[in-house]
């Protein structure tokens, strides 16, 4: 059964790692939405942020009970759509493969490279209807500028402008040998677990959609084997950042739909067969 949700939200935030919650959210409600797809990672967050309707989804679920090759992203995506969503800006942990991106650093990425091992469900274009949608330019570049500018300006954070995001299948973290390909072969700067199939799903889904990744470590590449405990200690560091980042962006996202500037909202035009 499909209901329909009995709020609009136009900007939506998906949570990644350490990201549960958005306190500043005021006048909020919970919404179940049920998909074609099956439940999404959690109920959908709807409250009033900066004079704006906003829907706050974290990733992996409230107390992080979904590992990354689990996580519904089919769900997700459809759910925030139906809620009305244009603008999706995500948040995700990643590991570093540079040495000048720092822990604590955030990344903007404008390009990622899919290691996943095909069995997430990564279209909505099953049968019926084939589309071959245009990923040479994967995030909205104007939400993307939106996010640089404003990060610019928060205190105590470095913020990278461009980046390749790698994407690898998880929840394991990569081997040494790995680590070495994916920086020194394939030249990718951060590395995660949840961006792939989401960037993609975003894009058949038509919504502007851009990431935060927030870095927590440097990858095994740099000799020393990644642990739990190092990332939460970082991660809870970063979430902070981002609690302070989200109204800034919040605040900045256009309010009338001839202000997109941007492609990814007509992706479909070019992309059906």
């Amino acid at each position: 059964m499909l209901v329909n949700p009995p709020v609009k939200a136009e900007i939506a935030i998906i949570g990644g790692s350490g990201l549960y919650s958005i306190p500043e959210l005021k006048n909020v409600s919970e919404h179940k939405v049920y998909t074609p797809y099956g439940e999404p990672s959690d109920k959908i967050v709807v409250g009033e942020l900066e004079g704006r309707r906003v829907a706050f989804l974290p990733r992996h679920g409230r107390g992080h009970r979904i590992p990354p090759h689990r996580v519904n992203y089919r769900a997700n995506i459809w759910a925030l759509k139906a809620l009305g969503a244009s603008w999706v800006v995500s948040f995700a942990a990643v590991g570093s493969l540079r040495e000048e991106i720092k822990p604590g650093d955030f990344v903007v990425p404008d390009q990622f490279i899919d290691m996943t091992k095909g069995v997430r469900d990564f279209t909505f274009f099953e049968s019926g209807v084939v589309a071959h949608v245009s990923m040479a330019d994967p995030f909205c570049e104007h939400l993307r500028k939106i996010v640089i500018e404003v990060a610019r300006g928060v205190p105590n954070l470095v913020v990278h402008t461009r980046g390749t995001y790698l994407c690898i299948e998880g929840p394991r973290f990569s081997t040494r040998a790995e680590s070495r390909v994916w920086r020194d072969v394939f030249g990718a700067d951060i590395i995660g677990m949840t961006l792939v199939p989401e960037v993609n799903l975003a894009c058949e889904a038509q919504l502007c959609y851009a990431t935060v990744a927030m870095v927590t470590d440097y990858d095994v590449w740099a000799e020393r084997p990644v642990t739990a405990g190092e990332v939460v200690r970082v991660m809870e560091e970063n979430t902070v950042k981002a609690r302070s980042l989200i109204p800034l962006i919040v605040k900045k996202i256009p309010d009338k739909p001839d202000e997109r500037m941007c492609s990814c909202c007509r992706s479909l035009e070019t992309a059906l067969i």
